[in-house]
């Protein structure tokens, strides 16, 4: 009997023996991609719209927009040219100029500030941003550049920003598909301080055939001269706790397009203060 009481207790002992030597592997849970938009880019439009941009709002899955890793420029067309003619439709900015500039400002995708940041276009923060940012050296040390969780939010981001801007409102008098207007426009509107910036853009349109874009999107529907805009003049008064931004927000310009309005060399506003405000009419 104790021989036999003996036998099980060795066995048992084994057992946990055993179970003790195994290994216990666990999955790693895959990475989830993020998709909210960063800051002012899910803000809301106007109600007494609609505007060409309401009709085009980002689309819910941008996964299919974008293959990695990019490894060349002709790649980097065939990644985001769809994405171009997306924001075109949308906001009347050329395809051709769009992707000529992404390729040129991020390296096709390539440079250390893109790969960061997916900012392919090298916005900086300015004022009034309130997304996600991230520190790259430019034409000074340590400059403040948005950053974006998808290339997409990047290319509307692009979009806005030079149609929410006055100093580029006279680039959308011309033809939307005139690249070469639009090219030494961005040039004289201060978007770049290189002299041949104009010249890269159209060597970059012309030797891939970018134009070819705005001609379908054009073929597709999209007057070639935008209807000219109407502007309304008023005024704000300033109350308590309201900051130039949320001003901005309110009437959907951009802060530094209210400070130049308004003279103001700060974002600095008293109570009580007058802002003129000038907006776009809408239909």
């Amino acid at each position: 009997m104790i021989r036999r009481i003996g036998y099980v207790m060795v066995l048992l002992l084994l057992v946990a023996s055993c179970k003790s030597k195994r290994r216990v592997v666990s999955q790693k849970p895959k990475p989830v991609v993020e998709t909210q938009t960063p800051g002012n880019l899910n803000r809301d439009l106007p109600k007494d719209g609609p505007k060409e941009s309401e009709l085009y709002p980002l689309p819910a899955n941008p996964g299919r927009f974008v293959k990695f890793p990019i490894v060349n420029t002709q790649e980097y067309i065939e990644t985001f040219a769809e994405m171009a003619q997306y924001e075109m439709r949308a906001f009347g900015i050329p395809a051709s100029i769009t992707l000529a500039q992404g390729i040129l400002e991020s390296g096709s995708g390539k440079g250390e500030l893109t790969r960061k940041t997916n900012n392919h276009f090298g916005i900086k923060c300015h004022t009034g941003w309130d997304g996600e940012f991230d520190f790259h050296d430019d034409d000074a040390k340590g400059e403040c550049f948005r950053k974006y969780n998808h290339p997409m939010y990047s290319f509307r981001d692009h979009s806005i920003f030079l149609s929410s801007r006055s100093r580029y409102a006279f680039l959308f008098n011309y033809r939307r598909d005139d690249y070469k207007k639009w090219a030494y426009g961005l040039r004289q509107a201060g978007y770049a301080t290189d002299r041949k910036y104009p010249q890269k853009l159209i060597a970059l349109i012309e030797r891939y055939n970018l134009d070819r874009y705005d001609d379908e999107v054009v073929r597709g529907g999209l007057d070639t001269v935008r209807a000219p805009k109407e502007y309304e003049d008023f005024t704000h008064v300033v109350a308590q706790g309201e900051t130039l931004y949320a001003i901005s927000r309110k009437y959907t310009i951009s802060v530094d397009e209210l400070k130049r309005i308004n003279n103001l060399n700060s974002n600095t506003i008293s109570i009580g203060q007058v802002l003129n405000i000038r907006k776009e009419k809408t239909k």
